[in-house]
Order: C-alpha cells, then sequence, then structure tokens
C-alpha cells in the first residue's frame, strides 16, 4: 500500500513539473524573443547614430580644409605681395 501511494505522489509531481516546466518553457521563449527584438532595435538606433557621427566628422574635416587653404592663400598672397586671387591661382 505504502508503494502505491508513494508511487501515485510521484507520478501526481511529475506531472505537476511537467506542467510547469512547460509554461515556463513558454516563458523563456516570449523573454528570449523579446529580448531579440529589443537588441535588434538598439543595434539600428546605434547604426543611425554612428552613421550620423560619421557625416558629421566627414563635414568638420571639409569645413577644416577649406578655411585651412584660405588661410594658405592669404598667408601666400601676403608673402608674395599678391592679391588673394594671385595666390589661389599659383
Amino acid at each position: 500500500m505504502r508503494k502505491i501511494v508513494l508511487a501515485s505522489a510521484i507520478a501526481v509531481s511529475a506531472l505537476g513539473l511537467a506542467a510547469c516546466s512547460e509554461k515556463t518553457e513558454d516563458a523563456a521563449g516570449d523573454t528570449v524573443e523579446n529580448a531579440a527584438a529589443d537588441t535588434e532595435a538598439n543595434v539600428d538606433a546605434m547604426g543611425e547614430g554612428i552613421e550620423d557621427a560619421a557625416n558629421d566628422t566627414g563635414e568638420a574635416v571639409d569645413n577644416a580644409t577649406d578655411a585651412a587653404e584660405n588661410e594658405a592663400t592669404e598667408a601666400e598672397a601676403d608673402i608674395q605681395g599678391e592679391t588673394e586671387a594671385e595666390a589661389a591661382a599659383d
């Protein structure tokens, strides 16, 4: 009798764990899907941020290059006694 009760208790516990386990698997699957979606959104946002930073850096380099060329033209004009147009043509 004792073995039958013990076997029944084990069977009920096993069924309870199996049901709980299925719920846990579903919850874990949902968590993984949500984490993947969040990761994808964050990667997209970082990509946009990096692209914006690269564009800003490119513009800053272009502006610095233009300013340096203008300064060089002015300096050449002053040194050689030319107009800036003449210095730029050289």
